[in-house]
């Protein structure tokens, strides 16, 4: 029989005890969950109502922002076309004494007030002609109706301070040149028709000079049908096209440039020395030129004011019906999506808590260990899953109160039965009270104590009310007392007990303990070595300092322990064979005993072994000053 079935005492780590409310409570806290149900549920539908009212504003919001930016695109379309009707007027008249029907007719399709200023504020032409009625302008102008300057805000697709296209002054052609060339590009067309296959028609520029519009660009080159002739400038253009040409050399001359040569579509080419650096002066030079060249023909610039005292505000939330029913459905979507969310929500909190509810009522009123479901990770998950690891508690500490109590039974049944046995013998007289059966009793009454006097010891550790006298103590004196005192058992059962303690080991650090309670657990370790040590085998204490802990080591070379019954060593009352035979001896908690007085003080004990060749059991307890230190 190996070291699996020595003194195996000890029990689990020990755990808070398990508190079960009682029944005449459990109204009081079935009331209690329902009101925490209740909060939780009112947690819930507080969040979905607040994220209702807030997708449903966002949508209100979101609808009327894309409604109001639909009627600031109308104003703004209807401001572009008002001052694109203007600006054309300017660019082809001298003056705005005719404009009078076009504002008006301006004001009429918008619904606004159109008035127009000179640079001093005088009205030029003002839609607003009540009888009687004195209207005051617009606190800012739109923009500034000038063709030579056009607003590119309210043009995008014209450039910066551009010319407007309209405003061509001296090029306008003569009737008789419009007609003239408007023959030779009908004579184009159809030679492009009839002998190049390529469908064609006239088009018209702003000064009316016919242009080719054909899907081949390329082919408005072809020399076949002298389409380049339509490009040749005529006398009118000729003439203010030298004019212009006069005007841009001059303002290059002022800056010590060389002069230009212009086509009819303004383009430039150099007619003297010129620099690259020089072509923004060119471009600067040709702008300014023909804005000076252009002045005479067009109409002066004024100022635009469009709205008013006649332009009524737009109310924020006056919506189309089209909106309005957009909002109303999605409102009602988003309430109906409240409602189905509350009511999932609601069934999720709910069915978990009935789970919980149910499990905990049978918790108080069976043995067995309930269990609930967990799903999720939310904090109802987590109250399943302790609830769970309590049940599973609960049924460990009942199968060891079970156990532990059918373990101090059959172990104080042993002696009390050898004791009842006897004393029968000797009532029916089939013994004698001699002095051997006396001794035999009295060995049996000194185990009954031993036994007691152990579980009184390990009920006052497990209680934390193990009472320590501690004083300094030598270590190695300990470990020769013990030696010496377990020697005759040890050379009874043929077991060799040294202490291997080198010279150097007198100066081992002094200990801060209890020498009866360090006595006690140098013995157990020796007692329990001997007892499952073969005859010749030998059991040996040894000390050492390390890392300012004392530690003694207890080898024997026993038979050994299996690794999977090493970690229960120290467990109270644990045998690795279940018939729990006692013929080895002890009480079966001298090992718990051990562990428990060396955690008292503040020390640590392992075991190790190797089936077959022994065990050791190590015990690391601090020194005086590594207390003090901790």
């Amino acid at each position: 029989m190996g070291r699996a079935s020595r003194d195996r005492g000890g029990t689990r780590p020990s755990a808070a005890p398990l508190t079960v409310r009682l029944p005449r409570r459990r109204q009081w806290d079935r009331s209690c969950l329902r009101h925490s149900l209740l909060v939780r549920l009112l947690a819930v539908s507080a969040l979905v109502s607040l994220c209702s009212v807030t997708a449903t504003a966002w949508v209100v919001v979101r609808t009327t922002t894309v409604a109001i930016d639909k009627e600031r695109g109308l104003a703004a379309d209807e401001d572009a076309r008002v001052y694109d009707a203007l600006l054309g007027y300017a660019a082809t008249h001298t003056s705005w004494d005719n404009a009078g029907q076009l504002v008006e007719d301006l004001a009429d399709s918008t619904g606004q007030r159109i008035l127009l200023t000179d640079p001093e504020g005088h009205a030029v032409r003002d839609s607003a002609t009540t009888p009687g009625r004195a209207l005051r302008p617009p606190e800012r102008p739109l923009t500034t109706v000038d063709p030579l300057k056009v607003d590119s805000q309210l043009t995008p697709d014209a450039v910066n301070e551009a010319i407007d296209p309209r405003a061509i002054g001296p090029f306008r052609l003569t009737t008789w040149e419009k007609r003239r060339l408007h023959q030779a590009a009908v004579d184009v067309v159809e030679c492009f028709r009839t002998v190049l296959g390529v469908p064609a028609e006239v088009g018209a520029g702003p000064n009316g000079r016919p242009r080719l519009v054909t899907r081949d660009p390329d082919s408005t080159t072809s020399p076949r049908c002298n389409s380049a002739a339509l490009g040749t400038p005529l006398p009118t253009e000729r003439k203010a096209l030298q004019a212009l040409n006069n005007l841009v050399n001059a303002c290059l001359s002022q800056q010590e440039t060389g002069t230009v040569r212009l086509a009819l579509n303004l383009s430039w080419q150099p007619a003297t020395e010129f620099q690259e650096t020089d072509s923004v002066k060119v471009d600067n030079c040709l702008t300014s030129s023909r804005r000076q060249q252009l002045a005479p023909y067009v109409a002066p610039a004024v100022q635009l004011y469009v709205g008013g005292d006649e332009r009524l505000p737009t109310a924020f939330f006056d919506l189309s019906a089209g909106n309005r029913l957009r909002i109303a459905g999605a409102a009602s979507l988003v309430l109906l999506l409240t409602v189905a969310i509350t009511t999932l929500v609601g069934i999720r909190l709910i069915k978990p808590l009935r789970a919980l509810t149910s499990a905990a009522q049978s918790l108080g009123e069976s043995s067995a260990s309930p269990r609930v479901n967990v799903a999720g990770n939310d904090e109802i998950a987590q109250l399943s899953a302790a609830f769970n690891a309590m049940s599973a508690r609960q049924a460990e500490l009942e199968s060891l109160r079970k156990n532990m109590t059918s373990d101090i039974a059959h172990e104080l049944r042993t002696p009390l039965s050898n004791i009842r046995g006897w004393l029968e013998a000797v009532a029916d007289g089939i013994a004698q009270p001699d002095t051997d059966l006396v001794a035999s009793l009295l060995s049996q009454a000194f185990l009954l104590q031993h036994i007691i006097d152990d579980l009184r010891d390990l009920s006052a550790a497990d209680a934390g009310e193990l009472r320590l006298s501690k004083q300094p103590v030598e270590v190695t004196d300990l470990i020769e007392a013990t030696v010496t005192a377990h020697q005759a058992g040890a050379q009874a059962a043929g077991v060799r007990l040294t202490a291997a303690i080198a010279a150097d080991s007198r100066s081992l650090p002094v200990l801060d303990a209890d020498p009866v309670r360090l006595r006690q657990v140098f013995g157990n370790l020796a007692s329990n070595a001997i007892r499952h040590t073969p005859r010749g085998g030998t059991v040996t204490f040894d000390a050492r300092c390390d890392h300012g802990d004392v530690v003694i080591d207890v080898a024997d070379t026993g038979s050994g322990i299996a690794p999977e019954e090493l970690p229960h060593v120290f467990e109270r009352f644990w045998r690795a064979e279940k018939s729990r035979s006692r013929q080895g001896g002890g009480s079966g908690l001298g090992l718990a005993i051990v562990r428990k007085l060396t955690e008292a003080h503040g020390g640590t004990v392992t075991a190790i072994s190797t089936v077959g060749k022994g065990s050791v059991f190590t015990l690391r307890l601090p020194t005086a000053q590594e207390v003090d230190r901790r």
